[in-house]
């Protein structure tokens, strides 16, 4: 009797599990696998993905994208926002160290630097399109500030476009990597910190041997989703500029070919090549952190 109710116990315990996690599956499959797999059988067809009539041409949607240069070149445009997310980070960590400890009206602050990831991509893109307008709000604060030689057509100039849009997307998403770090530093035993100050470490020296040792493995996982976020920048320059003036990004080129080109089978072999880029750039990152722990 002992054996058969422990048996049915196990069999209720893995129809639990099995039930909680059914319709999760079923959601992941229905809306991420199953698109996946479907958008790597359409790169491989000559479609303008209204027509019945699919012509098959196999990776020749992948060499066109890799010998022709307008379409592959585009990537450089991500190496703005790759060194912009290391400033973000590097702002993040700052304020999020700074507000761990007890300073007046940090809980004013944390809600400031928070808030603008809150707010909606549009609104931000149309906010920052007004920023840095002809004489919009950043060209009327520098004539305040007597800077008018620095005034610049920001978003017209094909120089430095790049840098303010980089400069909006820090703007941006800078208060999620502030809310990550300052749990994982809010996280770590105030003893430690008592422990720290009698021996007579100041706050840089805390910053160093106690909250960058202990948030190791966040920055990671921020460095990870930052560098995944350079590659795929789709939302700021789409609104701000639509791709003009040598900012389009490798998302927009590819939504282009699909939907202004109607190219659809060369967008989906597009898309394919940017989910095994953050694939490899997600596996190397794992490799060079688990390299520096042995």
């Amino acid at each position: 009797m002992f054996k058969i109710a422990q048996f049915d116990y196990k069999s209720q315990r893995k129809i639990i599990i099995i039930s909680f996690l059914l319709i999760p599956i079923a959601l992941l499959v229905t809306f991420s696998y199953l698109p996946m797999v479907r958008m790597f059988y359409y790169s491989l067809f000559k479609w303008n993905g209204f027509s019945k009539r699919k012509e098959f041409i196999g990776l020749l949607n992948y060499i066109t994208i890799f010998t022709k240069p307008e379409y592959f070149s585009v990537f450089k445009v991500s190496v703005y926002y790759f060194f912009a997310s290391f400033v973000q980070m590097g702002l993040a960590l700052y304020f999020a160290t700074i507000l761990s400890f007890r300073i007046r009206g940090k809980n004013f602050f944390k809600g400031v630097l928070f808030f603008p990831y809150l707010m909606n991509g549009v609104a931000i893109g149309f906010i920052f399109l007004y920023f840095f307008r002809p004489e919009g709000t950043l060209d009327t604060l520098l004539n305040f500030l007597g800077l008018s030689k620095y005034i610049n057509l920001w978003l017209g100039n094909p120089d430095i476009i790049n840098y303010s849009l980089a400069g909006t997307s820090v703007w941006r998403y800078m208060g999620f990597n502030f809310i990550v770090f300052l749990g994982a530093i809010q996280s770590i035993p105030g003893e430690v910190y008592e422990a720290a100050e009698i021996d007579g470490a100041n706050r840089w020296d805390q910053f160093r041997h106690i909250i960058i040792p202990s948030i190791k493995r966040i920055v990671e996982l921020n460095l990870i989703l930052s560098i995944k976020g350079a590659i795929s920048v789709f939302e700021i320059p789409y609104i701000m500029t639509g791709g003009a003036n040598g900012s389009k990004t490798f998302v927009i080129q590819t939504v282009d070919t699909a939907f202004k080109y109607s190219k659809f089978g060369l967008a989906s072999a597009m898309a394919v090549i940017l989910l095994f880029i953050v694939i490899i750039v997600t596996l190397m990152q794992k490799r060079i952190f688990r390299s520096e722990e042995v």
